[in-house]
């Protein structure tokens, strides 16, 4: 069985990311000295096998430069044709709903995926696939931006797991996602 979980950042109102995809504000330097606590990155990551990304988060990624992923990756894209050449092996593109990409990636025998991007998010969850949430609030009102949920369309109901929170005003929550 396949488990698909998030593991993200959000602002206190919702938003993922600011206007027009900008994500410099989860790059404060008071938020990079934060102690670990609650469900680490590093303990996350190394429970994933495959992260699945949409297009918007992949461009993102490649903006920073270095290829941030020692695992492989799926990018969701219908636009898309072809990756860059660097990235041979290490990413692929994938164009199909939510439900096939996650019985393909079974099949070749993917036992945990990371789910990335608020637009995959969105599409993943209101298929009904997302098993954990774990979302680390960040002591910020954006205002507007890219919301993590956004209009899912579906009532999804919540497990608390844990919660834990830090001295910078980090407040992590860890959710499985009832079945229907």
């Amino acid at each position: 069985m396949i488990k698909c979980s998030v593991f993200c950042g959000a602002s206190v109102d919702g938003f993922i990311a600011g206007e027009g995809g900008d994500i410099e504000w989860l790059h404060r330097p008071e938020y990079e000295t934060s102690e670990a606590f609650g469900l680490t990155y590093d303990g996350f990551i190394a429970s994933v096998d495959t992260v699945v990304i949409g297009r918007h988060t992949f461009e993102k990624v490649l903006s920073f430069g270095s290829w941030l992923y020692k695992i492989p990756v799926v990018v969701l894209s219908s636009t898309l044709r072809q990756l860059p050449e660097n990235l041979k092996g290490k990413a692929r593109l994938l164009s199909a709903s939510p439900k096939e990409i996650v019985e393909q990636l079974s099949a070749e025998g993917k036992r945990h995926l990371y789910v990335d991007g608020g637009i995959t998010i969105q599409r993943f969850l209101k298929a009904g696939l997302i098993d954990e949430i774990t979302i680390t609030l960040l002591p910020t009102v954006l205002g507007t931006g890219i919301p993590l949920f956004g209009s899912v369309g579906v009532e999804r109901r919540l497990k608390l797991i844990e919660t834990a929170s830090a001295n910078n005003g980090f407040v992590q929550v860890r959710y499985s996602v009832e079945k229907a």
